[in-house]
């Protein structure tokens, strides 16, 4: 059996995926430390400890990510590529990709047959990523995992009107201190994140299928933010947070396949 692997590595997480020849998902790893710790090193000793394929026997690697430069495979790709191979690989009617990573966003639409037509993509502000969900999550007191169930118990979201991490961090505050109900500031910070990424969904221009990848796609409250926004069906997998590593893996078959033809 030819096994390859896609790893992923991210500015705040490592992620690997394990394929085999028939492009069944052998294995996965996910590790909360991205590019320049350990992380991409953790990742690969927990898949290696979960599918028993050591690194050696793996056919081909291909690395993809905020740190792909950084690690010794056979080749690395760019997010956007992966992203969207993955995805289709979930969802092979997807149109619309959102990727919600822990520095930047992404939106990418797709071609019928799964090439990348456009993208936008937002990394020069924390405000719409991850990271933003991160502070917040720190200021509330809150495990990142907790915020997706709490927004889902408001109904009436509260308004945060700065764009800006460090002042929505000081609004926050001030709601806190107001009274406001930690629910309804869940929500309003999932809505912050979601108003800012779907204004790129906009400039891109909505085609459906639309699925989200990416860390964020975890959180029911963004979604359900997103959805109210662009007036759609979000569509996610169990596997969103893992789809660079697993469009890397695809990708590490693919040239396997075609340098033994």
């Amino acid at each position: 059996m030819v096994y390859t692997l896609g790893i992923d590595i991210g500015s705040t997480t490592s992620k690997c995926c394990l394929i085999d020849e028939n492009r069944e998902i052998v294995g996965t790893s996910l590790i909360k430390s991205g590019t320049g710790t350990r992380g991409p090193e953790k990742a690969m000793e927990a898949i290696e400890k979960e599918s028993g394929i050591k690194k050696e026997d793996t056919a081909k690697i291909i690395v993809t990510g905020y740190g792909r430069k950084n690690f010794d495979g056979d080749g690395d790709m760019s997010e956007l590529s992966c992203h969207a191979k993955g995805m289709k690989f979930l969802f092979p009617d997807v149109r619309t990709i959102i990727d919600i990573g822990g520095q930047d966003s992404k939106v990418m639409k797709l071609s019928e047959d799964g090439k990348l037509l456009t993208f936008l993509m937002n990394d020069k502000c924390a405000a719409g990523t991850g990271r933003f969900l991160d502070v917040m999550a720190g200021i509330l007191g809150m495990d990142i995992d907790e915020l997706s169930e709490t927004a889902l118990l408001s109904d009436t979201p509260a308004k945060i009107s700065s764009t800006c991490t460090v002042f929505a961090e000081s609004e926050v505050i001030s709601r806190l201190s107001s009274g406001t109900a930690i629910p309804d500031l869940v929500a309003g910070i999932c809505e912050s994140v979601a108003t800012k990424v779907s204004s790129l969904v906009k400039r891109v221009g909505v085609m459906e299928k639309v699925c989200m990848s990416g860390g964020v796609a975890k959180n029911a409250g963004v979604r359900r933010a997103i959805e109210n926004n662009l007036d759609i069906k979000l569509y996610h997998s169990e596997l969103s947070q893992l789809a660079g590593a697993l469009g890397a893996a695809l990708s590490a078959m693919d040239k396997y396949e075609k340098e033994n033809a």
